[in-house]
């Protein structure tokens, strides 16, 4: 396997854009998607396992790609495929691509820096296109279901995962100081969400349907991963929540907060890497829907 750098094309930013998937924080963002593919791997693997293909793709294009959690997914499903993989963020492409090198399948990813709520980048017709967390930062995404549709060759399949909401880790009567804590942290994440981002939770299907493809599956995949599953489960529970408490701070009593850096203080007797009860707690909704001709 050749060990050549992944090739990259910059198709410039649009500047004035500002819904939440282009304003990245960086590492801590990055840290994130990397824990969520680390410890979702399997679900991941039965998502891309159970596409649906006669003859398998050999170009794919995986939108909004963040640090490669399905290219790298895909990459394996389809050994003989070559991946486009797009994102706004200049950084998270630079961690794939250094990803791509060390596990040796550079030469099978192309990494393009674009804003799909501007002009879309040439992006070659893939037989695949892959959506995972990103249709519902689109500004629009009845234009960009359309692009897909378009940019699809004759017959390809436009796969769509989404979350159901921010993963769930402590039990709904911990900790003991504030009971329920978590529950009204995510109250108040989702409201402030809302706004910003409010085609999350959409229901895909009829969209898709309007843009012309015919859906051919629907599905729910439940995850239940106890701190026995994976040694990043708490990392993954901390780096987490460490990105909630921005968007909770205003809406939370004195006394949330208190136990909620309680809980984010590493160093401190109530850290939330010391907790033996973690589990993650999650849904994924996947539309599978193939482009006529």
């Amino acid at each position: 396997m050749s060990h050549a750098a992944p090739r990259t094309t910059h198709a410039a930013p649009t500047p004035h854009v500002t819904h939440a998937h282009v304003q990245h924080d960086g590492d801590a963002e990055a840290e994130v998607l990397d824990l969520d593919a680390a410890v979702l791997a399997e679900h991941i693997a039965s998502i891309t396992g159970s596409l649906p293909f006669a003859r398998a793709p050999r170009h794919i294009v995986d939108l909004g790609c963040g640090t490669g959690t399905g290219t790298f997914a895909l990459l394996v499903r389809f050994p003989g495929a070559e991946v486009t993989a797009v994102d706004t963020s200049a950084d998270h492409l630079a961690r794939l691509r250094a990803k791509a090198e060390a596990n040796g399948v550079a030469d099978r990813v192309r990494t393009v820096r674009a804003d799909l709520d501007g002009e879309w980048p040439d992006l070659g017709t893939p037989q695949l296109v892959w959506a995972s967390a990103s249709m519902h930062h689109m500004a629009d995404p009845d234009r960009a279901l359309r692009k897909v549709h378009d940019l699809l060759a004759p017959g390809g399949l436009f796969a769509v995962v989404e979350l159901s909401g921010f993963p769930r880790f402590l039990p709904e009567d911990a900790p003991r100081e504030r009971p329920g804590l978590e529950e009204r942290c995510h109250a108040a994440s989702e409201r402030h969400h809302d706004e910003l981002v409010p085609h999350r939770g959409a229901d895909w299907g009829p969209m898709l349907t309007g843009a012309g493809f015919t859906v051919e599956e629907e599905r729910t995949i439940t995850v239940h991963l106890d701190r026995s599953h994976s040694d990043a489960v708490g990392r993954y529970a901390l780096h987490s929540l460490r990105r909630m408490r921005p968007t909770v701070e205003q809406e939370l009593p004195a006394e949330d907060l208190a136990v909620f850096d309680a809980l984010l203080d590493t160093g401190g007797p109530h850290s939330i890497l010391d907790r033996d009860d973690l589990a993650v707690r999650t849904e994924r909704s996947v539309w599978t829907a193939r482009r006529g001709d």
